[in-house]
């Protein structure tokens, strides 16, 4: 049962996403950590579930998307695109914009563990709520709102670029800019053996600049790379790192 605060924030929350949730407690479901879970009263749901729902129905809508715009485009290209609009850094930068973090429901742990900020929390939050989007409304107003999201990102990765080796890039800027060289940190590994996700961390003189996640290292580094050049952007171009 969602108490009368409890029901305030979700309504914050639709506000922010622009759409109006019929069942509000599969909403409420999307936003709750299995740690949360864990802890509180016992048939309370989370949100795991809706996450693997919410995967499938980001990579159709993505794929329809961008087969549609791109006819030109062979398979491995279209491969490619998906991949770097649906990796694990670009939902949470998504999930960050949109505040998902400020309205999960976290345990203890994870809470005062920084959870809320978690890269890999916020990407898979962001994919319980389209899961939850999904089974509330239908795929259309669900695809709307993948589309509302990401299509600005389709079209940042849709040219050439995407295909340029994004550690590279940085690199050189970096030796630039500051004459050394960035640092990449493994800074956590979550999933089983046979679905494992990296998180990266990539820093210049000790300040982290960026991090990406990826299934496997390699995948990590370069997502955590063009972050890194994206969160850069204009800022940089006058100044040192």
């Amino acid at each position: 049962m969602i108490d009368e605060i409890r029901l305030k924030q979700l309504e914050e929350l639709e506000r922010i996403l622009g759409v109006s949730f019929n069942n509000k407690d599969m909403l409420n479901q999307a936003l709750t950590h299995s740690s949360y879970a864990y802890e509180a009263e016992r048939g309370t749901l989370q949100n795991e579930r809706l996450e693997f729902l919410g995967d499938v129905v980001l990579s159709l809508a993505i794929s329809e998307y961008i087969y549609k715009k791109y006819p030109e485009y062979p398979e491995g290209e279209l491969a490619k695109i998906r991949a770097m609009v649906v990796s694990r850094t670009m939902l949470a930068q998504q999930a960050k914009f949109l505040r998902l973090g400020e309205f999960l429901l976290l345990g203890r742990g994870e809470e005062n563990t920084g959870g809320r900020k978690r890269s890999s929390i916020l990407a898979d939050t962001f994919e319980a709520v389209l899961g939850a989007m999904y089974l509330d409304m239908g795929f259309e107003p669900s695809c709307k709102f993948v589309l509302d999201q990401l299509a600005k990102e389709v079209e940042l990765v849709s040219t050439h670029e995407y295909v340029q080796d994004y550690k590279t890039q940085f690199q050189e800027y970096v030796q630039r800019k500051s004459k050394c060289l960035p640092v990449y940190k493994l800074v956590r590994v979550r999933g089983p053996d046979h679905r494992q996700f990296f998180e990266i961390t990539v820093s210049v003189k000790g300040n982290v600049i960026a991090a990406g996640e990826g299934s496997n290292k390699k995948e990590a580094e370069q997502n955590a790379a063009y972050h890194a050049l994206r969160m850069i952007g204009n800022e940089a171009k006058g100044g040192e790192l």
